[in-house]
């Protein structure tokens, strides 16, 4: 069977480990993009923004990390 298209919240939360609030908040703020489907306006990720996110989110991680060296002597977080 294929990978499903679209992903629920709580799968999305389950791949990113984190709370549901948490991936709620992400899409509320624009952050990862998602639609609102039927009746009940269910939220959806299509598999292909979150893996645009993750994506996203590693490119920030790499500036973040270019911008702020690890001091020799200093514990990490």
């Amino acid at each position: 069977m294929a990978e499903a298209r679209f992903l629920t919240l709580a799968d999305v939360a389950e791949i990113l480990n984190i709370s549901a609030s948490q991936t709620y908040a992400l899409v509320r703020s624009g952050e990862l993009e998602a639609i609102k489907i039927g009746g009940r306006g269910q939220w959806r990720v299509e598999r292909d923004k979150l893996e645009s996110y993750i994506a996203r989110m590693y490119d920030q991680t790499r500036q973040f990390v270019a911008a702020h060296p690890f001091a020799e002597g200093e514990p990490p977080d």
